[in-house]
This record gives C-alpha cells, sequence and structure tokens, in this order.
C-alpha cells in the first residue's frame, strides 16, 4: 500500500475495489490517476483534521450536557447520547487518521508496516462500528417515538430505563462484534453486500415506522386529546419529526458511501462508475459533516438540551475569561 494515500485508514473496501486488475490505489493528496486517466479529487487533510476536531468537541458537548441535565434523563435522550457517541467515533478516527497522514508526511512520525496495519484496522472498526450502530440507533429512536404515539398511555411500562440501557448494550455489542468480522473478512463481496443490505433494511424499516405515525397520528391525537394528554402526544410528534430531519441528513451525507459500495458490487471497472470513485474524499467530507451536523439538530429541535448547552458554554467561557 501507499503510505501516503488516504483509503489506507478508511474501509478496506475501498483498497479491494482499487487493488482490481492494476492495483490503482486512492491518493487523496496527491490526486493519484486511476486505470480511466481520472484524477482524485485533492482535499487538505488539514480540513479533515479541523471538521473532526469541530464536530469532536460538538459531541462530546452534547453527552456531557445529557448526563448532566435530569431532565434529559430518558430513553429517547439516551438513545440520542449514544447517537452522539457514534458520530464522535467517526470524528476521533478522522482525527487520528488525519494526525497520522500529517506525521508521517512531515517525517515526524515513523512506524513500521505491523503498526500502520493495526491502526488501519482500528480505524476500520470504529468508521464501520460508526455507521452500524448509528442505523441502528435510529431505528431504535423511530420505534420508541412509535411506541410513544401508538401506546403514550402504556410507554413507561414498555420503554422502562432497564430495557433502554439493555438495547443499547445489545447495539453496542452487536455493532463491534460485526464490524470486527465485516474488517476480517473485507476481501469478500458478501460483507461489501452485507452492509449495504442493512443500510437498505434500516431505511425501510424506519420508513415504514413513519408512514404508519404520521398517517395515523391526526386519528390517534384526538384520543389522547380526550383524555387530556395533548402535551404528551406533541412532544412524539415533536421527537419524530426532530428523528425525521437526522434521517434525511444521515441518508444525504452517507447515501453517496453507499452508492460507492454499490457500484464496487456492480462495476468496478466501468470508465462511468471510475468517475464516480474518483470523488470518494467526497464522500468521507460527507460523512464528517454528518457527524457535524447532528449536534445542531438535537440543540435546534431541544429546548431543555439547547438550555444546558447554552450553560455549559457560557460557564465555559466565564473560566476562560
Amino acid at each position: 500500500m501507499n503510505d501516503s494515500s488516504r483509503h489506507h485508514f478508511s474501509m478496506k473496501h475501498m483498497d479491494y475495489m482499487y487493488n482490481i486488475d492494476n492495483n490503482i490505489t486512492l491518493n487523496a493528496t496527491l490526486g493519484d490517476m486511476n486505470g480511466t486517466g481520472i484524477s482524485q479529487i485533492m482535499i487538505p487533510q488539514e480540513l479533515f483534521l479541523m471538521l473532526g476536531l469541530i464536530s469532536l468537541v460538538e459531541n462530546i458537548l452534547v453527552v456531557v450536557a445529557i448526563i448532566k441535565n435530569r431532565n434529559l434523563h430518558s430513553p429517547m435522550y439516551y438513545f440520542i447520547c449514544c447517537l452522539a457517541v457514534s458520530d464522535m467515533l467517526v470524528s476521533v478516527s478522522n482525527v487520528v487518521e488525519t494526525l497520522f497522514m500529517l506525521l508521517m508526511e512531515h517525517g515526524l512520525l515513523l512506524v513500521t508496516a505491523k503498526m500502520l496495519q493495526h491502526v488501519d484496522n482500528v480505524i476500520d472498526i470504529m468508521i464501520c462500528s460508526s455507521v452500524v450502530s448509528s442505523l441502528s440507533f435510529l431505528c431504535t429512536i423511530a420505534a420508541d417515538r412509535y411506541i410513544t404515539i401508538f401506546y403514550a398511555l402504556r410507554y413507561h411500562s414498555i420503554m422502562t430505563t432497564q430495557r433502554a440501557v439493555a438495547i443499547i448494550a445489545v447495539v453496542w455489542l452487536t455493532s463491534i462484534t460485526s464490524s470486527s468480522v465485516f474488517i476480517v473478512y473485507h476481501t469478500y463481496n458478501a460483507v461489501v453486500a452485507c452492509l449495504v443490505t442493512f443500510f437498505g433494511v434500516t431505511l425501510v424499516f424506519t420508513a415504514v415506522l413513519y408512514l404508519h405515525m404520521f398517517m395515523l397520528a391526526h386519528v390517534h391525537s384526538r384520543r389522547i386529546m380526550a383524555l387530556h394528554k395533548s402535551r404528551r402526544q406533541g412532544t412524539s410528534m415533536k421527537g419524530a419529526i426532530t428523528l425525521t430531519i437526522l434521517l434525511g441528513v444521515f441518508v444525504i451525507c452517507w447515501g453517496p458511501f453507499f452508492l460507492h459500495l454499490i457500484l464496487i458490487l456492480t462495476c468496478p471497472t466501468n470508465p462511468h462508475c471510475k468517475c464516480y470513485f474518483s470523488h470518494f474524499n467526497l464522500f468521507l467530507i460527507l460523512i464528517i459533516c454528518n457527524s457535524l451536523i447532528d449536534p445542531l439538530i438535537y440543540a435546534y429541535r431541544s429546548q431543555e438540551l439547547r438550555k444546558t448547552l447554552k450553560e455549559m458554554i457560557s460557564c465555559s467561557w466565564f473560566f476562560a475569561m
């Protein structure tokens, strides 16, 4: 592998695709030419580092705010907290990756091939765990909002704190285990197919829940209002709308990457597909932007969270003075 190529630290599926036929590798910093003569889009590594650091700080603030404010200690916010941790995995992997790249480029860090491979594996697992856990928690939040709307009177008996913690533990355990398996068997097309299939299934699952929610929410709200619970219904729908925004941003930011994986399976040597592959670094920027945008959505949609974040930032600013 080329030590200066960004994909050395990215998903191994990319390495597999670019080594078909002619051992072509993706090079973000030098803009290597692929088999069709198309240059890779060059993006400064400093931009990756800056976006990664901003995203990391934002998501840390969200996690701390949820932990600090007891009013946010509910299953939905526990799941949102985990979603923020998933975004942090992307940010941390990006920051570590970029720092390694910069240090090696300037000759400040000398590492063996074995050590580089270990770092590569860890970062790959973090990225893969992030996407699997993010999709899982988006589905979990969708199911939580569904229960809140259609089983409002039984919500607290159905979605207890113990069950929420159990769901979180299962999601993380499954995400880390499956990601490790994916990385070990990264050269198999079946691995890419599984990841793409999981992406599609989770989107369909969430879409079905939303279709049912928004079609019947109006009818159900009348029943809730008759029991003087209109405020809960409004809160539940607000949570559902928030998740809709989160899901939409996720699809926009991760969609090009998953299309990339689909094209790897279907047309790895087609000139038009290779033209699309040349934009891979832009797809990485979009993925990082997803981690950066999510905290802004949390803060915009939740007054309680926004209030806590303002207090934390104000206190930090005061002590900094």
